[in-house]
């Protein structure tokens, strides 16, 4: 479905499609947000460094399933017909740990035929880290192994909705 803007609106239809995107990432859509992907959407952040496809949409699909005292806000949305940006702020319990975390992320995005084909969120995974793990985080969340092994904890939690979700 592609967006269209509301009478009047100076907003461009990709900035629309940014602005569809969070509203159902607040509302915990994952649906929704998926389709605002193409098809073959490349997603990555510094968790998950290159997912494609229907694995970017089960990320958020696996996210949004899990979230406890999530929030999230967005702003600084911008778009022309072939990329667009945003910046937005999660915040929520992390349930391995019970710490709350907020995450700043600056989104850039790509666009083909009315949807997004390329999502790039940026973080300090450190700081993400700080946060989700504690003084743990704190004092190791920096070393490239210690960002190797969330990297592939969170891999392994993708691979086990999946397969959770196709057992259905």
């Amino acid at each position: 479905m592609t967006p269209t803007c509301a009478p009047g609106s100076d907003m461009h239809p990709n900035a629309e499609l940014i602005t569809r995107f969070y509203r159902a990432f607040a509302a915990l859509d994952a649906e929704t947000m998926a389709s605002c992907y193409s098809a073959d959407v490349q997603f990555s952040d510094p968790v998950f460094t290159d997912l494609r496809g229907e694995n970017a949409a089960d990320m958020w699909r696996m996210l949004t399933s899990r979230a406890q005292n999530f929030s999230v806000t967005f702003a600084d949305v911008q778009a022309d017909d072939q990329q667009g940006r945003a910046t937005w702020t999660a915040r929520y319990l992390f349930s391995q740990t019970g710490n709350t975390v907020v995450n700043h992320v600056e989104a850039r995005f790509v666009f083909k035929q009315g949807k997004i084909a390329e999502h790039h969120d940026h973080f300090n995974l450190w700081g993400w880290a700080r946060q989700a793990l504690g003084f743990k985080g704190l004092l190791i969340g920096w070393l490239p192994p210690v960002q190797k092994a969330i990297r592939a904890q969170a891999a392994k939690g993708l691979g086990q909705f999946q397969a959770a979700r196709r057992a259905k």
